[in-house]
């Protein structure tokens, strides 16, 4: 049996949940079952601290004229969740995984810093359109994401 645990994750966890349900036994990856129930899955949790992060670097990106009181902040926020996630990636399966997760998590990164901006209209903030959020991640952006002192300057 070829182990796909470090290779492809989700494969080998439905590969594993198959076997159990045909109770193969003799084809449960035991060792990484029992790792994997201890810590559940680190994805969903680096997947939660992209979107933070990147919902940050969007509104730095877009709402370029907020006030140092509001701005400061999402300072603190994205170097707080690039050690977190430079910490989850030291995994080899995490830093595999990093580029489609940030692919999976930029809609729902977007509609925060957008939803969020809405909600700063008005404290001398310039209310943006939801058409100046970039669709997707700019270019040049995923090899950027977890460099200390990198911030998108528009």
């Amino acid at each position: 049996m070829i182990n796909t645990y470090e290779t492809d994750y989700t494969l080998w966890k439905q590969a594993q949940i198959a076997a159990l349900a045909r109770k193969d036994w003799d084809a449960v990856d035991v060792e990484h079952l029992i790792e994997d129930l201890e810590i559940g899955d680190p994805r969903k949790t680096l997947r939660s601290n992209l979107i933070i992060l990147i919902a940050h670097l969007i509104k730095l990106y877009v709402q370029r004229d907020a006030p140092d009181w509001m701005t400061n902040s999402w300072y603190n926020s994205i170097d707080e969740h690039r050690a977190r996630i430079r910490n989850e990636i030291q995994d080899g399966i995490l830093s595999r995984y990093f580029p489609e997760a940030v692919e999976i998590v930029y809609p729902e990164a977007r509609k925060l810093a957008i939803l969020e901006g809405k909600r700063a209209d008005g404290r001398k903030v310039k209310k943006r359109l939801e058409s100046e959020y970039p669709t997707r991640l700019p270019d040049g952006w995923l090899e950027k994401l977890l460099l200390d002192g990198w911030y998108p300057v528009q």
